[in-house]
C-alpha cells in the first residue's frame, strides 16, 4: 500500500517502469504561403534536396527550426535542419555521404560538397515526448555512468537533466518536446506550407520568445535552454515572455551538472553569431553575469570566464576598450560573412591577464620569453581548463600571443618570415586591435599592413625605410637608451619596445605620401588584389582561421 501510494505521488504504476501520462495532442495548423510570407529562394539547395530525397522514398520530412524561424523573419539561414519520420539508419541509407553521430540525440549528417566548402545538412528523426518520470534515472553524469546509459534510449540524471533521448514518435510530439515556439515551425518548401502546433508564427510575428510546456520542467531536462534564450533574444531583438524568463536564474545553477566542452561551445555560440553586446546585455538583464567575480567575490554567473574577464575590464578602461573593440571586430566580420574563430576572441579576452602575469614573471627575473610562455599556459589552464579541442584552440591562442613581440623586430630575415606563418593574419589583426586600442604604435601596424600586402619591391623599400628610422632612433636616443632599445626588441618585451624603439621610430615617420602612393598602387580586391582575406604574395598567410 504504502508503496503504491509513494509511485501514485511520483507518478507510477504499480510497475516497476514509470508510464508517461497521456497528453493532448496539440492541434496542427497548416499554414500557406500567403500567410507565413516565406520568401522559397530563401531555401538551400541542398537542404531542399534532402527533403525531397526522403520524400520520394516515401517519408515525411520538413525544414525544421531556426531555418524556418529565420526566413519568416526575412533572414537567409545559416544553417538548415531537417526533421523526417525515417529513423537514422534509414536516412543513411539514402544518401552516399551519410553519417550518424551522438549519443544523447542520435543525428544523421548527410554531407554536401568536400574540403572548406562543404556543408551539413542536420537530419533528425522525429521523437517522442516522454515525462522525465518516465525515464531511468542514473546517478552520475555523461561520463560517470557510461557503462549505464549503454543500450538505453530515455534516461536522466538525478536533477531531472537529459542524458539521452532516442525514443521515435509522431511529429506532434516531436513539436512538443522542442524547445520555443518560434523552433517548433516545420515547412515543407516543396508545398510551401508551415506547420504549426504552438503557435510560433504568431510569437514570431510579436517577437516573442515562448517556452513550449512549463519552462520550470523544461529547464530541468536541459539547463542549456537557459542560454539559448539569452542567445535568440540577443540575436532576434526578442522579448522573453515573463512565465519562460521567471525561472532563469534560480535554474542557473543547474548548468554546473552540463559538461565543460558544451558550455564552452555555448558560450562562443553567444559571442560569435554577430550580436556578441547584445548577448552580454541579455546577460545582465536576467541576473546571469557575475558581479565583482574577478577574483571570487561577488554573484557568480553562468560563464566564470566571461565574469572574469568583464570584471577585470569594468576597473581598467583601457581593457575595456579593447575588449569592446574584438567584440565589435567579431560582430563585424560575422555580419560581412567572414570567418571568425574561438581561438582569437578568447586570445582577446584573456591578452590583458596573461600580460599581468607577464609582467609579474619578469619583475621577478624571469627571461621575457619562458615567462610569457609560463604566463599563457597559467592563464590557460586556469580559464578554459580541460575541454575537448583544447590542443588546437590553445596551440592558436599561443601563437597569436608569442607573434606579439616579434611584430617589433622589422629587420632581417624576421618579417619575411613572420607573413608566410599560417596564423600571421590572425596575428596581425590581434596587432591591429591593440593599435586601435593606443596599445601599440599605429605606424607599427600599418607598416606590417603594407608589407604583407605589398610586392617584392615595396617590401624591399619598407624594409629599407624601417633600417633608417631604426638608425635615426638609434642616434636621437643615445647610447644607453639603444642598448635598451636592443635588448627590449631582442627580448620581444612588449611593453619596453613599443614605449622606446617603436615609439621613437613613430615619431620620425618618413614622407607619409610615400605610403599612400604605395597603398593606391594596390588592385582593388575584385581585380586580383588585395582583400580582408586574402592578397598579395602572403595570400595563403593572410587567412585568420589559419
Amino acid at each position: 500500500m504504502i508503496k503504491r501510494f509513494i509511485n501514485k505521488l511520483l507518478g507510477k504504476g504499480d510497475g516497476d517502469a514509470a508510464k508517461p501520462a497521456r497528453r493532448k495532442a496539440a492541434k496542427r495548423m497548416d499554414v500557406p504561403a500567403s500567410e507565413h510570407g516565406i520568401d522559397p529562394a530563401l531555401v538551400d539547395e541542398r537542404a531542399l534536396k534532402v527533403v525531397s530525397t526522403l520524400q520520394e522514398a516515401g517519408h515525411e520530412a520538413f525544414i525544421v527550426g531556426g531555418a524556418v524561424r529565420d526566413m519568416m523573419l526575412g533572414l537567409r539561414p545559416k544553417d538548415f535542419d531537417v526533421a523526417t519520420d525515417a529513423t537514422p539508419e534509414q536516412v543513411k541509407g539514402l544518401f552516399r555521404r551519410a553519417f550518424i553521430i551522438g549519443r544523447r540525440f542520435r543525428i544523421v549528417h548527410v554531407v554536401h560538397g568536400r574540403g572548406r566548402d562543404h556543408e551539413v545538412i542536420e537530419v533528425s528523426t522525429f521523437r517522442a515526448y516522454l515525462d522525465a518520470a518516465a525515464a531511468e534515472q542514473v546517478a552520475g553524469n555523461e561520463k560517470t555512468s557510461r557503462a549505464e546509459l549503454s543500450g538505453k534510449s530515455h534516461v536522466v540524471d538525478a536533477t531531472g537533466r537529459v542524458l539521452r533521448d532516442n525514443v521515435w514518435g509522431p511529429q506532434h510530439e516531436d513539436a512538443e518536446r522542442r524547445d520555443f515556439t518560434v523552433n517548433a515551425l516545420y515547412y515543407d518548401p516543396r508545398t510551401q506550407v508551415v506547420v504549426d502546433y504552438h503557435g510560433g508564427i504568431a510569437d514570431a510575428k510579436k517577437r516573442l520568445l515562448r517556452m513550449i510546456g512549463d519552462p520550470l520542467a523544461r529547464y530541468r531536462e536541459d539547463p542549456v535552454r537557459i542560454v539559448r534564450a539569452v542567445r535568440f533574444a540577443a540575436k532576434l531583438g526578442f522579448e522573453v515572455e515573463p512565465k519562460t524568463r521567471a525561472p532563469m536564474k534560480d535554474c542557473a545553477a543547474l548548468l554546473e551538472a552540463v559538461p565543460a566542452s558544451r558550455l564552452f561551445d555555448e558560450l562562443f555560440k553567444l559571442l560569435q553569431t554577430g550580436h556578441s553586446r547584445a548577448s552580454i546585455e541579455q546577460l545582465k538583464k536576467h541576473g546571469l553575469l557575475g558581479t565583482g567575480t574577478g577574483i571570487g567575490k561577488g554573484e557568480r554567473g553562468i560563464f566564470p570566464l566571461l565574469d572574469a574577464v568583464l570584471a577585470d575590464a569594468e576597473k581598467h578602461p583601457a581593457r575595456a576598450a579593447f575588449i569592446d573593440a574584438a567584440l565589435a571586430d567579431t560582430d563585424r566580420r560575422v555580419a560581412e560573412s567572414k570567418s571568425v574563430a574561438p581561438s582569437f576572441l578568447l586570445a582577446c579576452l584573456l591578452w590583458h591577464e596573461v600580460l599581468a602575469h607577464w609582467q609579474r614573471l619578469k619583475a621577478h627575473g624571469e627571461p621575457p620569453f619562458p615567462a610569457l610562455q609560463q604566463a599563457i599556459d597559467t592563464v590557460f589552464d586556469a580559464r578554459v581548463g580541460d575541454i575537448s579541442g583544447r590542443g588546437k584552440l590553445g596551440a592558436d591562442m599561443r601563437e597569436i600571443w608569442m607573434m606579439q613581440p616579434r611584430f617589433e623586430r622589422r629587420s632581417g630575415a624576421t618579417p619575411l618570415a613572420l607573413v608566410d606563418q599560417p596564423r600571421f593574419r590572425a596575428g596581425f589583426d590581434f596587432l591591429r586591435l591593440r593599435a586601435d586600442c593606443g596599445e601599440t604604435p599605429v605606424e607599427l601596424a600599418e607598416w606590417w599592413e603594407d608589407f604583407s600586402l605589398g610586392s617584392d619591391e615595396e617590401r624591399r623599400a619598407l624594409l629599407e625605410e624601417a633600417r633608417e628610422r631604426e638608425q635615426q632612433a638609434r642616434r636621437a636616443s643615445g647610447p644607453s637608451a639603444v642598448a635598451s632599445g636592443r635588448t627590449a626588441a631582442a627580448h620581444g618585451n612588449v611593453a619596453s619596445a613599443s614605449g622606446s624603439a617603436a615609439t621613437a621610430a613613430g615619431e620620425a615617420v618618413a614622407d607619409p605620401a610615400a605610403r599612400k602612393r604605395r597603398r593606391r598602387r594596390r588592385k582593388p580586391a575584385g581585380e586580383g588584389g588585395a582583400s580582408d582575406d586574402a592578397a598579395g604574395p602572403g595570400t595563403a598567410a593572410l587567412d585568420r582561421t589559419g
